[in-house]
């Protein structure tokens, strides 16, 4: 039988989307854990091959055309690509031990397998506009982080709550805006991936929280959240707390990622509403 961790490398490793998506149960054999020096870059067929090219993304009543739609799914569904390479990445570095360290990785598999629908999802709807996920740039940002993320708690502290946290306000935007665009199936995705993400972003809190200790779990995120990011990435530009709340994360932390501010630009800009 298939074990976690050779699944897991087949799915960073493998060149193709199918390969990408390939199905696991949850209840796997994890498989011997052994050191992984980490690839430069993810395997990935050309068409899907990392750029420095990027497209502006389009706002407002332009997310309500084909085109304006196309490309935003297509970022969207690039996100959801980097989060399952870096997830499978997560469950090949970080060593299991014992039966605390293999339940983390399995909640890290659960929430790898969710990425893969998201992503399924996103192809779907760019096949129905007859856009093929690809046909524009993808870009390498949330990889290039993985490098640094050399502990578990640097990891959970930069996906679950940075990058998946942020997305708890995207996607609850996204699917406002799509439905006043009458665009009810693009909707539903956004809230789908904010369902499943609240789930995310409590498993980084729950591990987080074991690890802290005796700090308060702002002061231990901030410690190990990988420079030069800060948690100004950790939302999006309409903050809603309650969502952190329902996500299991201290009042504190809800509360100082609120007042937090710097000069990252998506979260000093307006809130994109229809124009």
């Amino acid at each position: 039988m298939l074990t976690v961790m050779e699944w897991a490398q087949s799915v960073l490793l493998g060149p193709k989307l199918e390969d990408k998506l390939r199905p696991i149960s949850l209840t796997a054999p994890m498989g011997e854990f052994k050191t992984y020096t980490l690839p430069q870059t993810p395997g990935r067929i050309e068409r899907l091959a990392f750029s420095d090219k990027q497209l502006k993304f389009p706002k407002g009543n332009a997310l309500g055309t084909s085109s304006g739609r196309s490309i935003a799914i297509h970022s969207f569904a690039n996100h959801e690509l980097l989060a399952i390479e870096m997830m499978a990445a997560a469950l090949l570095v970080y060593p299991h031990f014992d039966a605390t360290s293999e339940r983390m990785k399995r909640g890290i598999l659960a929430a790898l397998r969710d990425e893969q629908k998201h992503l399924a999802l996103y192809i779907q709807r760019l096949n129905e506009d007859g856009v093929e996920f690809g046909d524009m740039p993808l870009n390498n940002f949330f990889w290039r982080q993985m490098e640094k993320l050399k502990t578990p708690d640097s990891f959970f502290s930069l996906m679950a709550l940075t990058f998946e946290s942020a997305n708890l306000d995207f996607s609850l935007q996204y699917e406002s805006v799509f439905r006043q665009l009458g665009d009810e199936k693009t909707a539903n995705i956004m809230k789908q991936v904010y369902e499943d993400e609240i789930t995310h972003v409590a498993l980084g809190a729950h591990w987080m929280g074991i690890w802290k200790k005796d700090q308060t779990l702002w002061d231990y995120y901030r410690s190990v959240l990988p420079y030069p990011l800060t948690p100004a990435r950790a939302k999006g530009s309409n903050y809603r707390p309650e969502t952190r709340r329902a996500a299991g994360l201290e009042e504190d932390w809800v509360l100082k990622l609120g007042e937090f501010v710097d000069e990252f630009k998506v979260t000093n800009r307006k809130s994109w509403n229809l124009t």
